[in-house]
């Protein structure tokens, strides 16, 4: 699946979050699927993700994953 991180900074380890990209980057935020109002400022490049994810520290959001993009 179609997909950008973020990375959400934690005590001692980082935990990096799958999004459901929607649209394309307009002057560097990336809206998502999760939130009508918020998205991902400066985003990495969009990827194709597993929905299994097997890296200790990520998981996909879970809004994202039960929403289509608009």
């Amino acid at each position: 699946m179609i997909a950008v991180p973020e990375t959400v900074r934690g005590r001692g380890e980082d935990t990096l979050i799958w999004h459901k990209p929607v649209g394309r980057v307009v002057e560097e935020f990336q809206a998502i699927a999760c939130r009508s109002d918020e998205g991902i400022i400066m985003p990495s490049p969009k990827q194709n993700v597993s929905l299994s994810l097997g890296k200790p520290g990520e998981r996909w959001c879970p809004d994202c994953l039960n929403r289509t993009a608009p």
